[in-house]
């Protein structure tokens, strides 16, 4: 194996989430496209000598004969990014009409025009059914033309480290076969997956309204401490001030339970089946959205605090390092965190197309972070007991993790 530096694209980047996970895994970004301004913002502000300006803003201004010129190079190794996934939602658009659904043309014009060895994109699983599943048909078809296989799959996050239950659709195009390497089974596997409170259980108590820039506590866990980093304070730990009707309401909830437990008289007179519902602290959170601090919307509620998620935690929950940064209102920046990719997914995408498409060898770093990801929920203590027991990715016959 050779060992190369790779490129990437980042369309419909958002705050950034798979790109902090490729450049972990050793992609080198190239250039970037969001149209949200507060994300293009984030995106920047995270990265050395970068301004918003320097990235795309809306990816239908640009016309294919000029996207060799913005991206500075004839090609690139990786055309990667999320398009919008709204539209793909069975509810919102069962048949496909929203608008957003087509976005799509503009990824495969950015992959023709670049010619990239792979493309990958990720979205909700929602998109298999839209409209009979036309537009993912439509989309293998156009890579298919383009001298692309494509191959697709369904993937849970915690499956990947990711202390949560996200389940998304995972398409991948390449020009490399891949016998050797078949998408199926290249996930982490970890060895228990992390908790929510294995995950966010050093962050501050908080009540209604509070905020706070200190841990509560040193590392436990191995994705504390990982996530923490070298961080000496927390930013954007802040509570939605609920008003006193809702904390009452929510205080009857127990760890992990719902809205059956709010008594009769203070039963919500609306809200969706599974709002009003508290996060089990002991297993992964459920799909972290940008209504994590609404509890009437989502469920998102504390596992032992009678309140909604701060955006930290919602980050720490999708695996967003602490030292990252998040600008604009305390709603856009919910919105930033629930629409993105984790990181750790990223990187472990990342790690599987060195392997599966670029022929690339993992250096002992890398290793290291495939090991330290699937020990994510040990203590500290464990972790090291146990570290030389532990592998790297699951699919050993597979995927040339070994030690």
């Amino acid at each position: 194996m050779t060992s190369r530096t790779l490129t990437y694209v980042d369309l419909f980047a958002g705050a950034g989430g798979l790109s902090v996970g490729l450049e972990r895994a050793g992609f080198e970004l190239n250039h970037a496209v969001e149209v949200d301004a507060d994300a293009r913002s984030t995106f920047a502000v995270n990265r050395d000598g970068m301004d918003p300006s320097d990235l795309t803003e809306d990816i239908r201004d640009i016309e294919k004969r000029n996207i060799h010129d913005i991206v500075g190079d004839e090609s690139v190794d990786l055309v990667a990014g999320g398009p919008p996934c709204q539209g793909f939602s069975e509810v919102v658009s069962p048949d496909g009409s929203d608008d957003r659904n087509h976005l799509f043309t503009h990824f495969i014009n950015w992959v023709d025009e670049l010619d990239p060895e792979a493309a990958l994109f990720e979205n909700v699983r929602g998109m298999q059914k839209t409209a009979g599943g036309k537009f993912l048909s439509a989309v293998k078809e156009s890579f298919n033309q383009m001298g692309y296989e494509v191959t697709h799959r369904i993937i849970t996050a915690s499956e990947f480290g990711v202390p949560q239950h996200r389940r998304r659709l995972i398409v991948l195009a390449s020009k490399n076969g891949r016998e050797q390497h078949p998408f199926d089974g290249f996930e982490v596997n970890p060895i228990e997956e992390p908790s929510v409170i294995g995950a966010i259980g050093d962050l501050s108590d908080l009540g209604p309204g509070e905020e706070s820039t200190v841990y509560a506590t040193e590392p436990q866990t191995v994705i504390q401490d990982d996530l923490r980093g070298d961080c000496e304070t927390v930013s954007s730990h802040i509570a939605a001030n609920h008003t006193d009707d809702l904390v009452e309401k929510i205080s009857h909830i127990p760890d992990g339970g719902d809205r059956t437990h709010i008594p009769d008289e203070l039963q919500p007179s609306s809200g969706y089946h599974n709002s009003y519902s508290r996060l089990k602290s002991d297993e992964p959170a459920v799909a972290i959205t940008s209504n994590m601090s609404k509890p009437s919307s989502a469920r998102c509620i504390h596992p032992f605090e009678d309140r909604g998620l701060t955006p930290r935690e919602g980050a720490r929950l999708q695996t967003f390092p602490d030292s990252y940064q998040f600008n604009g209102g305390l709603q856009s920046i919910r919105k930033q965190i629930g629409n993105a990719v984790p990181p750790y997914l990223g990187e472990a995408l990342g790690y599987y197309l060195k392997q599966a498409v670029y022929n690339t060898g993992l250096t002992d770093e890398y290793r290291k972070r495939v090991q330290k990801i699937r020990a994510g929920a040990l203590t500290l203590t464990e972790f090291e007991d146990q570290r030389r027991e532990i592998g790297g990715f699951a699919q050993q016959a597979t995927l040339d993790f070994a030690n």
